[in-house]
């Protein structure tokens, strides 16, 4: 497999008007840069504009923190402070994992990431219960158990000590994988825009526990998971990902579940590497996934 060539990669949100694509264009032109991936999009209704763009490393004259730096006025031509980032395909993103009892999206991530197909240092798995720890050892990777009560100051706790363990990494990315339980709002809050969490439902259908007996009850020909960012609000945050599966009346909820974890893998992957590879960006509660 050929190592595909370095790249500084440039997302970028800021209220729409004429000449963003061309003042951005010659800004990396002017220096020589080699564009070999770009998105453009405008959302009418919020008159806001967002780009992504693939710069080759080599091309410029500088590194990736000379070209934060002049870019910040190219970024404050257009409002924009806070609404861009330039991150380095050369840097692999740090990752850490949540887990509960369901070991499907761990094993898949597990195998994808020991393959090579998901190009990521994770650095850690996190379980409220012990069971996972062994899959997640034999592939090399630290487990922590941190047991949760269901008195509220010893969860309290245990969430401070989540908190700790993930935060001593500075993660690009949080994964809930059916992690099951519900973050704190200052957590969501610390961890804005790098939690994610696969929600087994096509959101926001049959949101909160058992959404497959929800489904079943209701006798519905699709069911789907959801990959969205984590938010206070329980299971509403910006959507990245989703997917469908077909079933009919002769599936019970058990087939329902089985089919489910199968779209819940599927969701999950493609979401933690759109996020990993900055192809999304959020505005209010919507995103834009290039």
């Amino acid at each position: 497999m050929s190592t595909p060539e370095r790249r500084f990669v440039i997302s970028f949100g800021c209220p729409d008007r004429t000449g963003i694509v061309a003042r951005i264009s010659t800004f990396l032109a002017d220096f020589g840069g080699w564009i070999v991936e770009a998105g453009y999009h405008t959302d009418i209704e919020t008159g806001w504009f967002f780009t992504r763009q693939e710069v080759l490393a080599d091309s410029l004259p500088f590194g990736i923190d000379e070209l934060r730096q002049r870019f910040a006025a190219v970024a404050e031509e257009f409002g924009s402070r806070s609404n861009w980032r330039i991150s380095d395909t050369g840097e692999r993103r740090r990752v850490v994992i949540l887990v509960s009892k369901d070991g499907h999206c761990l094993h898949d991530l597990l195998g994808r990431i020991s393959s090579g197909e998901l190009d990521v240092d994770l650095r850690a798995v996190i379980g409220n219960h012990p069971h996972l720890g062994p899959i997640t050892e034999a592939h090399g990777v630290p487990f922590h158990h941190v047991p949760f009560a269901k008195d509220p100051a010893a969860k309290a706790e245990a969430f401070k000590q989540v908190q700790e363990l993930v935060d001593e990494h500075d993660p690009d990315a949080i994964v809930l994988a059916r992690f099951m339980q519900v973050l704190p709002p200052e957590l969501c809050e610390a961890w804005a825009g790098r939690a994610l969490n696969i929600h087994h439902s096509f959101l926001p259908s049959f949101a909160g526990a058992r959404p497959y007996h929800q489904a079943y009850d209701r006798g519905v020909k699709l069911i789907g998971a959801t990959c969205h960012y984590v938010t206070a609000e329980l299971d509403a945050g910006p959507i990245v990902e989703q997917d469908v599966i077909r079933v009919d009346h002769t599936d019970d909820v058990a087939d329902m579940v089985r089919k489910g974890r199968d779209i819940e893998k599927l969701v999950l992957a493609r979401g933690l590497r759109a996020h990993l590879e900055d192809r999304v960006l959020v505005h209010n509660r919507r995103t834009v996934v290039f």
